[in-house]
Order: structure tokens, then C-alpha cells, then sequence
């Protein structure tokens, strides 16, 4: 009989725990913020890992804490550079209660397609960093991008005057690796970077050199791709534009295997690399673009969305395939040098022992932090 209670007690103590965790199990469940499954109320789908480190090192985390810190409950999920995934993850969000979505697109179709079911479940969208052309967002959230491209060439052109390559009669040779052409982030950049360098190559201070887009921002493909302009010239390129670090991370790369000199490139990001590059004189400079003003003000206009609260902004954007302007809130990008890449450690953008290590340590011994 003792046996027999034994064994009724334990088959009823292994019934209560089981539908003890059931419940535990369904509670964690609603209040997850994940896409795949429970309770979101703002999502941010993010492209890739590949075209630039900003997305894991600072976009997601920096929203992540700006959704928590306004109490709500917010996914981000990035797509890995698969567009399908990234139209699954805005379906998800959707399906999960999401009452906004802050899309950075892996391409203008992809992000057009998100929004259009977002809008037609009755979920609003903001563009995230990338314009979405034919797209329905409320709202952009970005950078002066025309500025980027407009910052890139004028410290282009002064690397080049620096290095005594241009003027006096020498016409430098001047290549581009612009951004993928799906992206209208990197049109615009080519945009302004075309305002400063179109009169000089139209007065012939300087020579136009090969041109081209990078497949969705591959590093891997900038580098096959300026290998081949270096053997087309025969390695007569005195200056690249570059797009972002990356790109520019690629040239470096190329010339460094080619054995050849340091020349004027550009970049954009101020990734730890691309400082990296600056400091030890392989590349002239990098753009900061503050991510923790474009992720908190995109946090602050889908959290005002659900609030009910008026949206502040700061212009409009043409979307020039959607045919209509897009209340925008765009944030100033600043010229990181030499001269000035230490203000990326006081502000906090990233540390000093993420670029002053191994080999460019001793290109840092003039920094002394202020902490």
C-alpha cells in the first residue's frame, strides 16, 4: 500500500509539474519579442552582416535598448542579405501585432513589397537609413546622404593636393567603387560626391578612371572588381572613391598585394577598420554618420506612432519613383581624419582598444584617453 501511494503521489506530482510548465512555458511565450513568436509591438528588419559591421555593432543594440527603455516590446531581425527572409521577417511582424515597422530594405522592391502588406494590414512603416523608392512609408529616418557623398569628395580632392598629385599640371586618375545600385542610399552618394568632381574632371584637373557599382556592398566582389581595374590601367589609378570602409578596405587590400604605394581612397562608417586604415596612412578618410541618433530617432518616431504623438521632422526626401515626398528627419555625417578620428572614442563610438591594437598600436601613442 505504501508502494502504491508512492507511486500516485509521484504520477500526481509529475502531472501538477507538467502543467505547471505548460502555463510557465505560455507566459513566456506572449511576452516574447520575437518575430517567431509573441507579442511585438515595433519591429526593425535590418539587410545584412555583410556590407557593413554598423548593423550588429551598433543599429541593433542601440534599438533593442531604445525600444526597452521606453517600455515597449520590439524585434530586430536581420535578414542575412536574403530578400525572401526579409519578406518573411515583415510577414512575421505583422502576424505577431506589430503596430510599426522600421525597414531598411535590401533593395527598393523587397522594402516596397514589405510595406504594401504592412499598409494593408494596417501597420505603418519608416524607412530605415535606405529610402525605399515606390515604397509607402510614413516617414524616412536617415543621414544628409547627399552631404556623405559631397564630404567624400572634397577630402578626396584635398588627399590629392596633399600628395601633391594633383595641379601643376599632373592629372590624377580617379576610380570609383560606388554602393550596390539597388540601394538609393549609394545613388545619392554618387550624387554628391559628383558635385564636387564633375567640374574638375570637366576643367581636366582630374581624370576620370574606371567606374563601378559593388553588388550588394560585397567586400569580396570590390576587391575582384578593383583588381580588374588595376590590370586594365595597368595600375595607373591615383585616387578611388570609395563608398563605405569596406570598399575602401577592398582597395586597400588590392594595392597592399600589388606591392604598390598608398593613395587617396575614401570610405564611410567610421568601422574600427576603416579608423585603422586611416591611422597608418592607407586610407584618407572615413564618415561618421552617428548611428545613435538616427537609431534613437527612428525608436522615437514608431514609438510616437503608437502613441499617438506628432512625429517631429526635419525635411522632406523625393522618392522619385513613388513620385511623392516623404517627411523625413535626416541627421548631419561629419569628416573623420587623422587629424580628428579621436573624437569617435570620446563620443563613445567605439573604443580605443577596438582600433589601437596588434600593428596600429603605435599609430595611436599621441591619444591619451580622457576616462
Amino acid at each position: 500500500m505504501r508502494k502504491l501511494l508512492t507511486a500516485g503521489a509521484l504520477l500526481l506530482f509529475a502531472v501538477v509539474l507538467a502543467i505547471a510548465m505548460t502555463a510557465c512555458g505560455s507566459k513566456k511565450k506572449s511576452s516574447s519579442t520575437s518575430a517567431s513568436g509573441g507579442k511585438t509591438e515595433i519591429c526593425a528588419l535590418l539587410p545584412d552582416t555583410k556590407s557593413s559591421v554598423r548593423y550588429t555593432l551598433f543599429d541593433q543594440p542601440l534599438l533593442q535598448k531604445a525600444f526597452k527603455n521606453a517600455g515597449v516590446s520590439g524585434s530586430v531581425l536581420n535578414a542575412q542579405g536574403d530578400t525572401q527572409t526579409q519578406i518573411t521577417q515583415g510577414q512575421q511582424c505583422v502576424t505577431n501585432g506589430a503596430k510599426v515597422i522600421l525597414v531598411d530594405g535590401l533593395d527598393s522592391g523587397t522594402a516596397a513589397a514589405i510595406e504594401k502588406s504592412a499598409k494593408a494590414a494596417g501597420v505603418k512603416t519608416i524607412d530605415y537609413d535606405r529610402l525605399t523608392l515606390g515604397g509607402s512609408a510614413s516617414y524616412y529616418v536617415s543621414f544628409n546622404n547627399v552631404t556623405v557623398g559631397k564630404l567624400q569628395a572634397t577630402a578626396l580632392v584635398a588627399a590629392m593636393k596633399a600628395k601633391g598629385i594633383m595641379g601643376a599640371g599632373k592629372k590624377p586618375v580617379v576610380a570609383e567603387l560606388d554602393g550596390a545600385p539597388t540601394d538609393n542610399n549609394a545613388t545619392l552618394f554618387a550624387q554628391g560626391a559628383h558635385t564636387v568632381l564633375d567640374p574638375l574632371f570637366a576643367s581636366g584637373a582630374i581624370a576620370k578612371g574606371p567606374k563601378q557599382a559593388v553588388p550588394q556592398w560585397d567586400n569580396q566582389k570590390a576587391l575582384t572588381i578593383f583588381e580588374q581595374m588595376l590590370t586594365k590601367t595597368g595600375n595607373k589609378i591615383d585616387a578611388v572613391l570609395a563608398a563605405n570602409d569596406g570598399l575602401g578596405n577592398a582597395v586597400i587590400t588590392a594595392l597592399k598585394s600589388h606591392k604598390l604605394k598608398p593613395i587617396p581612397v575614401t570610405g564611410q562608417d567610421a568601422t574600427p577598420q576603416g579608423v585603422q586604415n586611416i591611422i597608418s596612412g592607407w586610407q584618407s578618410m572615413t564618415v561618421y554618420k552617428a548611428v545613435p541618433l538616427e537609431a534613437n530617432a527612428a525608436a522615437a518616431a514608431a514609438i510616437a506612432i503608437i502613441k499617438g504623438t506628432p512625429v517631429k521632422t526635419n525635411g522632406t526626401t523625393v522618392d522619385t519613383q513613388g513620385k511623392r515626398n516623404v517627411p523625413s528627419i535626416l541627421e548631419t555625417p561629419q569628416t573623420i581624419n587623422r587629424a580628428n578620428y579621436q573624437l569617435l572614442f570620446t563620443a563613445g563610438f567605439i573604443k580605443k582598444g577596438e582600433v589601437c591594437v596588434g600593428a596600429f598600436k603605435p599609430f595611436c601613442k599621441t591619444y591619451t584617453s580622457p576616462y
